[in-house]
């Protein structure tokens, strides 16, 4: 089983058109994506409160709870699916407010399953271009990337050469007093300096150059853990792990698994 099927999901009051989408669906995605479907608005909101929904096919209006009450629901998810709304001719109002909601585009009954498909397309489109958003966004660490040593004129030549050194000896043991004696500075004076000019404790930069590298070497090599840890500078991978967690709020493997889809795990 894929680690990283998407699941689409339909909500139709109506039988028919429940399964005649979930039908046209299934032979178009022929098992690349899990297409679940809901009587009701009430069975929806239960769903989305248990699994990761990443398209929501849904009519306007249903007993209870309406299309336009569960796309308000979903403000309170931290991954908001994409949205495609279903009406009749009569209802275009609830349309307008569900665009307004954030639905992504809509579908006139009777369905016409080239136009279902072509929708559906797009939507789905749009997702991957959102989760691609949100795993550079996972990927980069802001403090780091907000400094360039190159443009910043407020870095003077010795913090500038120590940057660069730490970014090409990542791998070796690195501590701020062999760095300032490196420099043939004091090594007060240069934990003052570096902090003043990049807006970091040494320690503190090392270690989110050093997650960031790890980052990096998780998402596009098959490294283990272990390897990746000895890469950027730490002895055991023990502790490789505790600082990484520290700073993703997640293990490593966890990191991988959720920017790749893949698992050091056996399953």
């Amino acid at each position: 089983m894929k680690l990283n099927i998407k699941t689409i999901l339909i909500v139709d009051d109506e039988p028919r058109t429940r399964q005649g989408i979930k039908q046209t669906l299934e032979v178009w995605a022929a098992g690349s994506y899990r297409i679940e479907t809901a009587n009701n608005g009430v069975e929806a909101l239960e769903l989305l409160q248990h699994e990761v929904i990443h398209l929501l096919i849904t009519d306007v209006r249903m007993p209870e709870v309406s299309g336009l009450d569960l796309i308000r629901s979903l403000n309170r998810h931290a991954r908001r699916p994409q949205i495609i709304v279903i009406s009749g001719y009569a209802e275009f109002q609830y349309v307008q407010q569900a665009l307004q909601l954030g639905a992504v585009n809509y579908l006139l009954k009777p369905l016409d399953k080239k136009e279902l498909l072509e929708v559906v397309v797009e939507a789905l489109k749009r997702e991957e271009e959102q989760q691609r958003h949100e795993k550079l966004e996972k990927l980069v660490d802001h403090k780091l990337a907000e400094l360039d040593p190159g443009n910043n004129m407020s870095i003077g030549e010795p913090v500038r050469e120590a940057l660069l050194y730490l970014e090409q000896h990542l791998h070796e043991t690195l501590t701020m007093a062999d760095m300032a004696q490196r420099l043939h500075l004091n090594a007060s004076y240069f934990s003052v300096l570096f902090k003043d000019q990049v807006g970091l404790p040494f320690s503190e930069y090392l270690s989110r150059l050093r997650v960031q590298r790890a980052k990096e070497l998780l998402v596009h090599t098959r490294l283990s853990v272990g390897e990746i840890a000895e890469k950027v500078g730490y002895q055991t991978d023990k502790y490789f792990i505790k600082v990484f967690k520290t700073q993703e709020d997640l293990s490593p493997s966890r990191y991988r698994q959720q920017m790749t889809g893949t698992s050091d795990e056996i399953q």
